[in-house]
């Protein structure tokens, strides 16, 4: 009878590891991404979610483009092979991509040179913390939390092993780049309440 008992509390703490096999089986419309074979499902972005999004890409991908730029931008769903194993896939909401030899047809093989996120109020934790660690520990030079709760941009500057605070209001600097500024004042807001 004890025997029974253990197997079972063993069993019950157990995880399954998932693959990148287990992201392409999703059906239609689902999406999930992986960090260290934890699956986490997502959820469909909100309102002023996408319009942060669909202004900071159209600043970025112009700017990119004005400078005849090497480097390549690309908005979610976009995938992500992040440590280029079958145990890690994100889908980060915004993303430039220098070295070009990163990507196929199917998304980009290793880190992203700028990645960033914009948080869902189910997101905090995976952006703020699982997602921090793993963008730091696989070689991405800088990450950009963007929290609409809060009406802050957290930059993380890992090249130059910096971290600072913006508002909605501010000019922030992009540090893969050296004569770039996002320019969140100039953006229209107007859907972001």
């Amino acid at each position: 009878m004890q025997e029974n008992v253990v197997r079972k509390e063993i069993m019950e703490t157990e995880t399954r590891v998932y693959t990148i096999k287990d992201i392409e089986a999703l059906p239609e419309g689902e999406r999930a991404e992986l960090l260290d074979g934890e699956m986490f499902r997502m959820d469909s972005p909100e309102l002023t979610h996408q319009d942060i999004l669909g202004e900071l890409y159209m600043v970025v991908k112009q700017w990119v483009r004005s400078r005849n730029g090497d480097c390549k931008v690309f908005f979610s769903p976009f995938a992500v092979y992040i440590n280029n194993d079958e145990y890690n896939y994100v889908e980060p909401d915004l993303l430039v991509i220098c070295d070009l030899d990163k990507l196929d047809r199917k998304g980009c093989h290793g880190a992203p040179d700028w990645l960033v996120e914009i948080v869902s109020p189910g997101s905090k934790k995976m952006d703020y913390v699982r997602k921090l660690f793993k963008y730091r520990s696989t070689g991405v030079r800088e990450y950009w939390i963007i929290d609409p709760m809060k009406k802050m941009i957290k930059v993380h500057d890992f090249d130059h092993g910096a971290e600072m605070d913006y508002t909605f209001e501010d000019k922030i600097p992009v540090g893969i780049y050296e004569d770039f500024a996002v320019d969140f004042a100039g953006f229209d807001k107007s859907l972001w309440e």
